[in-house]
């Protein structure tokens, strides 16, 4: 048995500006750390980059300290001594990845950011309306919710038609499907190709006393022509955005910005999808722009030769390149597989099976047949979701990467997830994507995944698994 002293550190990558550091540090003392000041022991921080605190077995048998220290990225050092269980050291992991989360969450709220794309309309930042967030998603993903919507109109059609309704609508929606890249592409608002390669990020943290100021004296319409100025400064003649250039035009609008609380990032946008699509053996996709803090991507289309991918400027912000980069590759399995098309087709099968076969007996079984379907077809879907993080770490490698990006992107589902009974609810809803700790715990544990050969059959099988455990919780 190992009772020596160990050391196990890891980094949080973090967009946060370093203005903020001491305010990370102070909200992990007073929402973390006292809030369990029975627990916790030999707790000290300079309130400005570093936190520390000890967690004691009541019986002596061992103990962990953890040692937060601020900066780009934060570095988290967990030194245990005793036999420590596993579990206690992957909470307090979790614990603090969760906790810079919700600290970035919050300076979100008081942050503004900028977007461009070279040769690209100067547009602002905004919350996508939720007529487009809807479509969006009917023709990405597992294309499960573009069919429930079908079914809902089929139902009032059925007056009309008759019996021939079912197989009007699944024409009609196969119809759609076939074209599903020319819709997807009128939700974005910028195109990447080789010759506009790029996104320019600029993020700007307001200090609480001037963020009413602010938002009092500037008007979206001002943020507007700010921004415009600056790409007129910038990338309009060929120049990078820098911090001078930025504070140049926001000094004429009477605002004096500080270095220490702005961050400026270029992501090349064209190169990592290039880098997959060549990992994958598939064409380089249409690649467009939803300028939107919400954090999302999603590939669809009706073939790889004909396919598309959505990455939202929010994505771009919360993640790394590698990150971004095997976000992508998750998209690109969906892309390889057809999974869209395959998903399109089970779902229409029960449809069609419902409303000609099973029809007289919904008239006694109708609500539990549909919900027994609907969970089938999610459960299902939850495969391709499987096998797209499987075939990402396959051929990207580095699956603790991707999960890290999903750390980010879902950190408040993961708070949830903590509790046994929203995990069997997770597993048995209609969301076509596994529970998020399963997916992330799934990558982390791969070992000799070069020895995988067949990701599908071993997704089924690890989803069967990992429903059957959240059951004997």
């Amino acid at each position: 048995m190992d009772t020596g002293e160990n050391i196990l550190s890891f980094t949080i990558d973090t967009e946060i500006t370093p203005d903020v550091y001491g305010d990370l540090i102070r909200f992990l003392h007073y929402h973390y750390v006292l809030p369990q000041i029975d627990r916790l022991t030999n707790i000290f921080s300079d309130n400005a980059s570093f936190i520390s605190f000890v967690l004691p077995d009541p019986m002596g048998d061992w103990w962990v300290k953890v040692e937060v220290v601020a900066g780009k990225p934060i570095v988290v050092r967990i030194i245990t001594w005793g036999s420590v269980p596993q579990r206690v050291i992957e909470k307090l992991r979790e614990d603090i990845f969760i906790g810079v989360q919700i600290f970035e969450e919050q300076v979100r709220r008081s942050s503004f950011y900028f977007a461009w794309v070279e040769g690209e309309p100067v547009i602002p930042e905004r919350v996508p309306p939720r007529s487009r967030n809807v479509i969006y998603r009917m023709f990405s993903g597992s294309m499960v919710l573009l069919f429930i919507i079908f079914i809902v109109i089929g139902a009032f059609l059925f007056m009309i038609i008759g019996m021939y309704t079912p197989i009007m609508l699944v024409a009609l929606q196969f119809v759609l499907f076939l074209f599903s890249d020319k819709i997807i592409m009128r939700l974005g608002n910028w195109q990447i190709t080789p010759e506009k390669p790029s996104v320019h990020i600029l993020h700007y943290h307001l200090r609480d006393e001037e963020y009413k100021v602010f938002r009092r004296r500037f008007s979206r319409e001002t943020l507007m022509r700010i921004k415009a100025e600056i790409y007129e400064r910038t990338l309009a003649i060929g120049r990078r955005i820098d911090f001078d250039a930025a504070n140049e035009v926001f000094s004429r609008y009477g605002f004096i910005c500080r270095p220490e609380s702005m961050s400026i990032k270029v992501i090349n946008v064209y190169d990592i999808v290039k880098k997959a699509a060549e990992k994958f053996s598939l064409p380089i996709p249409k690649i467009v722009i939803a300028n939107t803090i919400i954090p999302n991507a999603a590939a669809s289309g009706p073939c790889p030769s004909r396919g598309i991918l959505l990455i939202t400027s929010g994505l771009l912000v919360q993640l790394e390149d590698e990150e971004i980069l095997r976000v992508i590759g998750h998209e690109f399995s969906h892309l390889k597989g057809r999974d869209p098309l395959v998903l399109f087709m089970l779902s229409s099968a029960e449809y069609l099976l419902r409303v000609y076969v099973f029809w007289p007996f919904l008239l006694f079984f109708g609500y539990f047949y549909l919900f027994l379907a609907l969970t089938a077809v999610y459960f299902i879907a939850k495969f391709f979701e499987a096998k797209a993080d499987l075939e990402s770490a396959i051929r990207l490698g580095r699956p603790e990467v991707l999960a890290e990006a999903l750390r980010k992107i879902g950190f408040r589902r993961l708070q949830f997830e903590r509790m046994p009974t929203y995990r069997l609810q997770e597993w048995l809803g209609w969301d076509p994507h596994p529970p998020l700790y399963f997916r992330i715990s799934r990558l982390e544990r791969i070992k000799n995944i070069e020895k995988i050969k067949h990701p599908f059959i071993h997704s089924i099988k690890d989803n069967i698994v990992g429903f059957m455990e959240a059951l004997r919780i």
